[in-house]
């Protein structure tokens, strides 16, 4: 009697075991696929494009920060004041190319031509100081010096005369093309070398370049940092998707777009729901970090569910159970 006891109980037993390794070990519906991974971190290791002395951070670990938003500054006095020096030295230029392009004012011309008539009104008395020395020299009168004096007076009259008359021409026709083309490649040069300072000035501020996460502050204001040097470690939260791995024989039970459930241990009964966004075409061995129910050994493809975690619930590189409606099992 106690052996037959024995007997039920043990059979009890082993039933009961079986039981439980047959609900632990099967899905409680054929129709759903449970795989296991985490939220996928993506992350910007930001540094400034500039080289220099950092002056000042503005974000901390776990800061959110948006696109654009400056975030870091480079000590950047020193090309600032270069800055303000060429930008004099741009509007010293462009003075001088507009006054070659509007030419001589009207009261430098009428200077010009009055002094041309001063010019020709000397001339003529210079002919006529000469005039009356040869006429003197032919009757007796003067002499060959008082002759050769009055001729280089008049000669001199007349170039003056020349001199002036180019120089009104030259005041009527303006700077010449040549002139005015050197004058604004000059300038270009002047505003080219102001808008690269401009330039380097910019860089010394760090910008966000996606709304993302601060996950490491990487240095401190005074350091001295190049364009190689990290400064921040930024995650980037959108799009979201969770990394999973799926063996081989459930590959055709699911598809790009298909529904899905995202499931945390935190929170288990608010699943949050996203798709499966790509599927791998090539097998790799189980990642360690994976804890799945086969041998780590075994074959199997990545798998990027996206979700919509409009509340935020997620955490980057959480563990998470990922639900699929499939169909039934091979």
């Amino acid at each position: 009697m106690k052996k037959a006891l024995f007997a039920i109980l043990l059979i009890a037993a082993a039933g009961g075991t079986g039981w439980y390794w047959w609900n632990r070990h099967t899905p409680a519906a054929t129709n759903e696929l449970d795989l296991y991974g985490n939220v996928d971190i993506r992350q910007v290791s930001l540094a400034f494009d500039g080289s220099g002395r950092i002056a000042e951070l503005r974000a901390e670990e776990g800061d959110s920060v948006k696109s654009g938003q400056v975030i870091g500054r480079l000590d950047t006095r020193t090309l600032e004041l270069q800055a303000e020096q060429q930008e004099g030295n741009v509007e010293v230029q462009r003075q001088a190319l507009l006054k070659l392009r509007n030419g001589s004012r009207p009261e430098e011309i009428a200077q010009v031509r009055a002094q041309l008539v001063s010019a020709e009104a000397t001339a003529a008395i210079a002919e006529q100081d000469f005039s009356r020395a040869s006429r003197l020299r032919a009757s007796g009168t003067s002499s060959v010096q008082a002759v050769d004096q009055a001729r280089a007076s008049a000669e001199a009259a007349r170039a003056k005369v020349e001199e002036v008359r180019a120089a009104l021409q030259l005041a009527e026709a303006g700077a010449r093309t040549e002139d005015i083309a050197g004058a604004e490649a000059q300038l270009k040069a002047l505003e080219a070398n102001l808008a690269l300072l401009n330039h380097q000035i910019d860089q010394g501020q760090l910008r966000s370049p996606v709304n993302a996460v601060v996950r490491s502050r990487l240095r401190e204001p005074g350091d001295m940092v190049t364009s190689a040097t990290a400064v921040f470690a930024l995650a980037l939260d959108k799009p979201k998707w969770v990394r999973v791995y799926v063996n081989e024989p459930d590959l055709g039970r699911i598809r790009p777009g298909m529904e899905a459930l995202v499931f945390t241990d935190s929170d288990p009964d608010k699943p949050v729901s996203g798709k499966v966004g790509y599927i791998s075409s090539v097998a790799e061995f189980t990642p360690k970090s994976v804890q799945t129910e086969e041998l780590r050994t075994s074959l199997v493809y990545e798998v990027r569910v996206v979700v919509e975690d409009k509340d935020n619930v997620l955490r980057l590189g959480q563990p998470v159970t990922v639900r699929l409606t499939t169909g039934p099992a091979p």
